[in-house]
């Protein structure tokens, strides 16, 4: 089986969020971080136990984090050695692009699988080390989707 290296939730309180799973789980967290894509504004926050890591995002409204019809599990994320091949591999096993960030200067694609009502995240393995340097410091290098896997079934 191929490593996912995040589960991710959207949801309307960040705050609220983490606090829930941390006292419910034992979660831990990085500090919350901004950030923008396109004229979307988003805070985001990775776990600190990982991989596999929690990630949550608080996005604005008519982002691809957009949750103003409530929190929800979002997606399940993927290294990838290659988003432009990878991406087109997805797309031909059935699960078509949600979203592609490529026009806004990053390199991660969302693809949704309706039967499970979420969706798949590619992320570019070049994004690795900044991942882990922010996110993870005590962390090691995370495996690839292997898409040429015969055993694998996305």
């Amino acid at each position: 089986m191929n490593n996912f290296y995040h589960l991710c939730f959207v949801v309307r309180d960040i705050q609220s969020a983490t606090e829930d799973l941390t006292r419910t789980l034992g979660v831990t967290w990085s500090p919350v971080r901004g950030g923008k894509l396109g004229d979307w504004e988003y805070s985001i926050v990775f776990s600190v136990e990982g991989p596999p890591f929690f990630e949550v995002i608080q996005g604005a409204a008519g982002s691809p984090w957009d949750a103003t019809a409530g929190a929800r599990f979002d997606h399940i994320g993927y290294w990838s050695r290659d988003v432009m091949t990878d991406k087109q591999r997805l797309q031909a096993r059935g699960a078509p692009i949600e979203f592609d960030s490529c026009p806004y200067g990053r390199s991660f694609t969302y693809h949704r699988l309706d039967s499970i009502g979420a969706r798949v995240e590619l992320v570019d393995i070049a994004a690795q080390d900044g991942f882990l340097a922010t996110w993870a410091p005590e962390g090691t290098t995370m495996p690839v989707l292997d898409l040429d896997d015969p055993t694998t079934d996305l």
